[in-house]
């Protein structure tokens, strides 16, 4: 499977917990999983900032990717989450990821030290080496604490056989717009940021990477398709009838209002992980609002 496969809307699910005992609930990821795919997205995203993968042990995670990429069976492309402190420990899981049928993995540079160019420029290289997959370079430093510059970016695919494409997470829409001057055009690049998505489009993404198709896939994927014909004035219309949710799930912490809002929908996942707290009364009022309104 080659990076081209990788593009429109690509989901994110979450991981949802047992009420009893707090353990990684298999069943009701599978069945999170099942729903994306018959909506009809385009790839689904297993672990990544939605799924609290940070906040899961080593065991748990192997868990919930093995289920996830189980779930998917190859129905769309599978794009895995494999972010570690560690360089070795991000390795594993990339090998892992791998050999479980994933078709790409995502890499986001987490540290408790800031990393320089050449850290990041060595990290990225060693999990590329490990797998003969595609590599996501991901730039999201409101949740990493480091700070990809669009030549960096850049710099990581050109300099490094499987990395082949980026998302970029950052809220400034004028880095997509950078990396679609350095490359011609030619460097696949997701949106990671909501509220951004009509701009990114108009920007170059290939795709957008979101949890929201948990809550409301149907209208993301008008919108995607509408996008694709060209057709801006409604493409528009139907991304700032989209925006108030956008923007509200994103500000509340994606785990806890996509979490919040599949209880809404009958689909009861448990709440987050501490130290997060699952959303309070007045905001699942204010989501079951925004929902009813789609």
């Amino acid at each position: 499977m080659t990076v081209q496969t990788f593009q429109g809307i690509i989901a994110y699910p979450i991981t949802p917990f047992r009420p009893a005992d707090g353990a990684v609930d298999t069943g009701k990821l599978r069945a999170l999983i099942d729903r994306l795919v018959d909506s009809g997205v385009h790839g689904v995203a297993p672990l990544g900032s939605a799924g609290e993968s940070a906040y899961l042990s080593e065991a748990e995670w192997f868990e919930a990717a093995g289920t996830s990429l189980d779930a998917v069976a190859g129905r769309v492309p599978t794009l895995m989450g494999v972010s570690d402190l560690t360089t070795a420990g991000a390795v594993k899981r990339a090998r892992f990821a791998k050999e479980a049928g994933a078709d790409a993995v995502m890499v986001l540079p987490t540290s408790y030290w800031k990393l320089s160019e050449q850290e990041i420029l060595r990290h990225y290289g060693t999990i590329s080496e490990a797998v003969d997959i595609p590599v996501m370079a991901y730039n999201n430093p409101a949740t990493s604490g480091i700070d990809m510059s669009p030549e960096l970016l850049v710099r990581l695919v050109s300099e490094l056989d499987n990395v082949t494409m980026v998302k970029e997470s950052s809220g400034d829409v004028q880095r997509m717009h950078r990396l679609t001057q350095l490359t011609d055009g030619e460097l696949p690049f997701f949106n990671g940021s909501n509220p951004l998505a009509l701009e990114a489009f108009a920007a170059g993404a290939t795709g957008w990477c979101t949890a929201a198709p948990c809550l409301f896939p149907g209208p993301l994927l008008a919108l995607y398709d509408t996008v694709r014909r060209g057709d801006l004035e409604n493409a528009r219309r139907q991304f700032y009838r989209l925006l108030p949710l956008l923007q509200f799930i994103l500000r509340g912490g994606l785990p806890t209002t996509i979490k919040a809002g599949l209880a809404l929908q009958g689909l009861d996942v448990g709440e987050p992980r501490r130290p997060l707290l699952p959303l309070d009364e007045d905001g699942v009022q204010r989501l079951k609002s925004l929902l009813a309104a789609l």
